[in-house]
């Protein structure tokens, strides 16, 4: 037998299963326990019922809900039920769902859903004295009705306003009519209105925007032209009107989505026609779409936007530049006038030490110590690299005594686990997850590590990475870092030549190794392959039989997925970083991103400077598991650092690097090892 058809043959699960089924088929059905039986038929009644509140049918909702009577989850038969006619249920319904499921997260779920149809109605008794209730407090709308009730009674609620309102897609009415309120009542300035109406444009947010400059007087038929269609309102020009120029500025910025350069000659005509401050936002609205295409003029567009009034991706993104450039008294600046909420973020205060650091020549400052001190004891990929800025590496602590039994008897009996392993059980995930993570808010260490475990043993092997990640004295790295189908994934890496800690690093952020993970895009399985990426890659290796539902075998994902990390690692000549980022972003676009580089990048900066948002976090997250997995794996300490290293451009060799500068000055590599 031949190394790929041994790739396709069907896993032992899947054999018995098949046997199972046909054993299952050519029995009478009166062979299936009648309980069994019941079990299944009350399933798919419940998945009825849910269906049917989605669709918004009350009557056939009720129907299946009566046949629930003795359903397993009975709150959520009466959450559905209430919910098919929540608009017109009394607060006595609502009240008495509350009292009986009192502590449970779809108790928390109602009164999330009340406390909107609270706010709608602006039935703020009712609401304030709910509102504390709310435990998650995760609903942007809800947390908008909240200063909206403030704010009729008197409060000035502006500062918290400005904090909360910085992403308009998620707006909604209660969010609305907080702004216009505002406005009403003068806590909002003019400039407050226009600040909201450019952010709207920023995220396209057509919606909130025409709301917003219908406060202004202005027209919201030509803010939505400046979003949806933005040429057109370059096209005709700057008008006279402080409206017209706003509508002005905000095409600026739609329109160099498409074209940096388009916009950028709309801006040189109008300047003459612009206040110093509107030019500036026009240069602003300019340099962020600049910064997600690596325009190589980026980084004079943000100079040229001094003085502008930013949002939180214009502060973010002219830093990122300032990086790139090396130019770390503008970086220092920049942070400086960021919000200090912002700043107070562990991705800034990492970059503040690194600061303080080379304008002191590459020497350790007292701020910088202090800095690095306040995140190192974080486990993400900045508290890593601040740690070894302070001389720690990358360790795995001795894990404490196993669980017992007892323990996990305690876990197996919480209601809430049980109702997760069933909503599991049914593929409900979303209903699942929600029930799960309630459920370990509050357990001990002992408790979550126990829990962890018990997600082990049932196969749930994303919520024994996300219990085990609350932990806070005590750790289990190996639920952390689990490394199932290592039978498989060793000789596959071995044969290739490939980092096993790197590949389960991977694995660990696509998958947390749900194997019928499937992603919006149509990617599946623990590595998620694209369909189209499997058969190109099947191709390469003489996996000449392929098909898609492939996939979904662990062996074959494994393998299709292995090879084409390797084959994306040797097109970036062996950076995990680049062969990282290509992964998720395509190597089309790690090819476009590296070619603006011009000499060699420290690595942590070509990260912080990835365009995408997904990609640059899913880089952090990939490497900084790869570097655990390596310290479980080798058994010594690690660096991230040393993981890294440093990016260079296409074509360029050690020898490019290790030259001296033209100017006299070191080789960025070795400035690099300096610190």
């Amino acid at each position: 037998m031949s190394l790929f058809e041994s790739r396709i043959l069907i896993s032992p699960s899947k054999w018995i299963a098949g046997v199972l089924l046909a054993i299952a088929c050519a029995t009478p059905l009166l062979a299936i326990p009648q309980d069994l039986g019941d079990s299944r038929k009350d399933d798919d009644a419940f998945l009825l019922l849910r269906d049917s509140v989605r669709r918004n049918d009350a009557t056939k909702a009720e129907f299946y809900a009566a046949r629930l009577a003795d359903y397993a989850i009975p709150s959520y038969v009466d959450y559905y039920r209430l919910k098919s006619h929540f608009v017109a249920a009394t607060s006595g319904e609502i009240l008495a769902f509350l009292q009986r499921y009192q502590g449970t997260a779809i108790a928390d779920r109602l009164r999330n859903d009340w406390l909107l149809e609270l706010g709608r109605k602006r039935e703020w008794a009712m609401f304030d004295q709910q509102f504390p209730l709310f435990v998650l407090k995760d609903d942007t709308q809800v947390k908008c009705y909240g200063l909206l009730s403030r704010l009729s009674k008197g409060e000035n609620v502006a500062a918290d306003a400005r904090a909360l309102l910085i992403y308009p897609p998620y707006y909604g009415e209660g969010c609305s009519a907080l702004i216009a309120s505002l406005a009403q009542t003068g806590q909002f300035t003019q400039e407050d209105l226009w600040a909201q109406v450019r952010l709207a444009g920023e995220t396209k947010a057509t919606g909130a925007a025409r709301r917003t400059i219908m406060l202004l007087n202005g027209s919201d038929d030509k803010i939505a032209q400046a979003i949806d269609v933005p040429a057109v309102v370059l096209a005709k020009g700057v008008g006279s009107s402080k409206a017209d120029r706003e509508v002005f500025l905000v095409a600026l910025g739609r329109a160099a989505r498409t074209s940096v350069k388009l916009s950028v000659l709309a801006l040189r005509k109008a300047l003459p026609r612009l206040t110093p401050q509107e030019q500036a936002i026009g240069w602003a609205n300019i340099a962020l779409p600049a910064s997600y295409v690596v325009d190589p003029e980026t980084s004079d567009y943000w100079r040229l936007a001094a003085g502008a009034p930013l949002s939180i991706d214009q502060h973010q993104w002219r830093i990122r530049y300032a990086l790139r450039d090396g130019n770390w008294q503008l970086v220092r600046d920049y942070l400086a006038a960021m919000p200090p909420q912002l700043r107070q973020d562990p991705t800034w205060v990492y970059w503040q030490a690194r600061t303080s650091v080379a304008l002191a020549g590459g020497q350790m400052t007292p701020e910088a110590q202090f800095l690095y001190q306040s995140i190192a004891d974080r486990e993400d990929y900045y508290g890593l690299l601040a740690a070894e800025e302070l001389g720690r590496t990358v360790s795995i602590p001795a894990p404490g005594a196993p669980v017992t039994a007892q323990e996990i008897a305690a876990i197996a009996a919480n209601p809430g686990i049980r109702r997760a392993l069933k909503f599991f059980d049914m593929r409900l995930r979303f209903e699942g997850l929600r029930e799960w993570n309630w459920e370990v808010r509050h357990l001990s260490d002992r408790e979550l590590i126990a829990a962890a475990e018990y997600a082990r043993q049932h196969h749930i092997l994303d919520r024994m990475v996300y219990t085990s990640e609350r932990t806070r004295a005590l750790a289990d790295y190996t639920h952390r870092y689990p490394a199932p189908h290592d039978e498989i994934m060793r000789p596959t890496t071995s044969t290739l030549g490939l980092d096993r800690a790197w590949v389960y690093g991977l694995i660990r952020q696509e998958s947390r190794f749900v194997m019928n993970a499937q992603s919006s895009a149509g990617a599946s399985g623990l590595m998620q392959v694209m369909p189209s990426t499997g058969r190109w890659v099947a191709n390469k290796i003489g996996l000449t039989n392929f098909v898609q539902d492939m996939l979904t075998d662990v062996r074959t994902n494994i393998l299709l997925g292995a090879n084409y990390m390797n084959m994306v690692l040797g097109s970036m000549d062996g950076s995990q970083v680049l062969a990282t980022a290509a992964y998720n972003a395509g190597p089309g676009r790690l090819r476009s991103w590296r070619s603006a580089l011009t000499k060699p990048m420290d690595a942590t900066i070509f990260i912080e400077s990835i365009p995408y948002s997904e990609t640059r976090g899913y880089v952090k997250n990939v490497m900084t598991n790869a570097t655990y997995y390596a310290a479980l794996f080798e058994g010594r300490p690690q660096s991230m650092k040393a993981r890294l290293g440093v990016v260079t451009p296409k074509g360029y060799s050690e020898k490019d690097m290790r030259e001296p500068d033209p100017r006299g000055q070191e080789s960025q590599q070795n400035s690099f090892s300096s610190r």
